[in-house]
Order: C-alpha cells, then structure tokens, then sequence
C-alpha cells in the first residue's frame, strides 16, 4: 500500500469514526423520545433503557451502514444484534398482546431492515472452500426463512390478531408437537399412497409415451393437441369423476394426480427428444447407429434437462392435485380431509399445521428430484456452472 493510499485510508476511517460519532447521539436522543412509548413492564426481562437504546442504535446505525463497515466481523455482530433485538421484541409482544405501542412497531421495522442487511451482506461472503460455500448457501434461505417467522410471531402477537383468522407460528408449532399421531396418517394416506402411486404412473406412462410420439410423427400431430386440451381440464371438474369411478380411497386421488402429471412429462421429453443438432444426428448416421442407440446415447442424455424439469414441475403439481382431490370425496383420513374439517370447526391452527406439513413434504420431493438431476445432468452447463 502507498503511503497516498494509506493516508487516504485513514481519513476515510476517521470520517467513518466521524460519523458513526454523530449518528450515536443522534439515535441516543430518538431512542430516549421512543423508548417512553412503550410500556414500563418488558414482561420477563429487566431490560435498561440504555440497553434498548443501544439496541436501536446498533440495528440503526448499521442498516444505514455509518456502524459496523464491510467485513465479516461486522457482519456477525449485526446478526447477533438483530437476534436480541427480535428476542426482544417476541417477549414484549408476549405479555402485551394487542396493545403494543408506536414504538415497539418502530423497533419491528428497524428488526426487519437489520435482517434484511444482514442476509444481504451475508450473500456477499467469498469463501473458499465448497463446504463453507455450501454452508453460506443454506444459512441464507434458512436465516430468511427464520425471519420471516419471527416477524410474522411479532405482528400477530403485537396487534392482536384473532386466531381464527392468522395463528402465531408458535401455536402452529405447538400443535404440530401434540398432534403427531393425526399428522402421520394424513401424511401417509396422502403423500406415501396416492401421490407417489400417481407421480410414478403418470410420469413414467408419459415418459414412455412420449417415445412413441416420436418415434410415430401423426402421434405427434394427433396426441399433442388432445393432451393440450385434457392438461387445462379443471381439478375441481375432474376430481368428483375422479371418485366416482375409483372409489373414495386412496385410488381415486392418484387417478387425479396421473392426469394432472401426464401431459406435462410427454409435452418436455418430447421437447428434450428434438433438443439434439441436426449435426450431432448425423455424426450417429455415419456411425451407423440404429435408432434405439441415437436414443440411448445421444437424444435421451440431451433430453434429461427437459425431463427433469417436468419432474420437478410435477412433484409439486402432485401434491397439490391430491389434496384437492380429497375435498371431494375421502375416508376419514388424508390432508385435504383434515384441512376441509378442520376450517369447518375453526381450528384454523391444525389447518396451518397440515399447511406446514405439506409445505415441508413437497419442498423435501422438490429436493431429491433436484439432487437426482445434479447427478445424472452433471455435464450440463447449468450444473457445472
């Protein structure tokens, strides 16, 4: 380093200590006016005003970057700062629900910008080794996702929001452990029965199917538009038909979640199918390859991509296909079951836990399709990227 840009190094930080200077009084006489507004009684905790001030500071001072300057370190603090603040504010929301005032909304904002600089900050870390890199990648999602529960915990706490219309996570969690038992059968009734019985059936018949549709060109001009027509049948039209001819178990379910799966698996490996060059087709002609090893070798390995995105497409599609399904029609067992009787009784708690449980389903599908692609697609430029 120059001894110029040293000297100009040092005076950037002397301003920066500068400002941070200011902006410590500043915020000290804001959080002296805001702290007055909340209640005196902070529940459990005997908290001093000078702690909340410094709270209010810090989280402050940083979102507007005159605090802790670009580095890890102050990276760190700012998540650890913004920890406390949140615990704060759930334990102050907790023993005035409803009545919280100007300035525990002030401090809720000031939470929110605070953990969206940190998550920020945090997606501009250069780690070098895959694992740390791998690590940084979940904690991001993960911190954002944690987040925005907490927020949701404080807002519904602190404004009082009826149960009925928008339980906290925390008695959505609370439900979650005591209802265990209920939980896993619709879990299994739904997702283990109909919608891996009817992911597999449709996607694999698709699968095959769309290899006629190639291998037989009026197929293609005959098949495709009918498909077309069937895919933008509604669910709530198909579904009672659905039940009425398969019956009220798990059959008819996966009945809905085939149809709804076909046509987009034979509309992508189709599309995957005709992905290959002309050029690359004709070096397999001058190899004398028959057709099934120009499919095995060079059209079905170009296809995957195409194919895996219909996977991935379907493994949400599935899930929602089934428990629609079951509105229409069930024992007395099974998501969508649970999640229409349980509004018709006002336990809307047990219909965001089912909520959670399908959520948590369907993004764990979503991930082994995801995982499965990185390691048959490897060569591909958007996994080798």
């Amino acid at each position: 380093m120059t001894p110029s840009t040293q000297a100009s190094t040092t005076a950037k930080r002397r301003i920066d200590m500068a400002a941070l200077l200011a902006w410590f009084i500043v915020a000290m006489v804001i959080a002296g006016l805001i702290f007055p507004i909340f209640k005196p009684d902070l529940g459990v905790m005997d908290v001093p005003r000078l702690s909340v001030c410094l709270v209010i500071l810090a989280i402050a001072g940083v979102r507007y970057e005159l605090g802790f300057m670009r580095n890890r370190i102050g990276d760190v603090v700012l998540g650890l700062v913004t920890a406390v603040a949140a615990w704060l504010l759930i334990a102050t929301a907790s023993n005035h629900a409803g009545d919280a005032k100007a300035g525990f909304w002030a401090l809720t904002a000031a939470t929110w910008a605070s953990a969206w600089l940190f998550v920020e900050r945090l997606a501009t870390w250069k780690v070098g080794s895959p694992f740390a890199r791998r690590l940084v990648n979940l904690a991001i999602p993960a911190i954002f996702g944690i987040t925005l529960l907490v927020i949701w915990q404080i807002v519904v706490t602190g404004a009082g929001v009826p149960k009925v219309l928008l339980p906290a996570p925390s008695e959505i969690w609370l439900r979650l452990t005591s209802s265990v038992p209920t939980l896993w059968a619709d879990f299994r009734q739904t997702f283990l029965k109909a919608v891996l019985a009817g992911y597999v059936i449709g996607c694999g018949s698709a699968f095959f199917v769309a290899i006629l549709v190639d291998r037989i060109p009026f197929l293609r001009r005959g098949l495709l538009p009918v498909g077309n027509l069937v895919s933008a049948l509604p669910i709530i039209g198909v579904a009672p038909i659905m039940v009425m001819w398969f019956g009220f178990d798990w059959p008819s379910k996966a009945a809905v979640v085939i149809i709804m799966t076909f046509f987009p698996m034979l509309v992508n490996t189709v599309s995957g199918l005709a992905a290959s060059h002309a050029m690359q087709r004709d070096l397999m002609r001058t190899y004398a390859s028959s057709y099934w090893q120009t499919l095995f070798k060079l059209r079905l390995p170009m296809a995957m991509p195409f194919i895996f995105n219909a996977l991935k497409i379907n493994s949400t599609l599935a899930l929602i296909g089934a428990i629609v399904a079951e509105f229409f029609g069930t024992p007395i067992v099974g998501m969508g079951f649970r999640i229409s009787t349980e509004v018709g009784r006002m336990n809307v708690d047990m219909v965001w836990a089912e909520i959670a449980v399908a959520a948590l389903a369907g993004s764990l599908f979503y991930g082994a399709v995801a995982l499965l692609e990185r390691a048959v697609t490897f060569w591909h430029p958007s996994i080798r990227g």
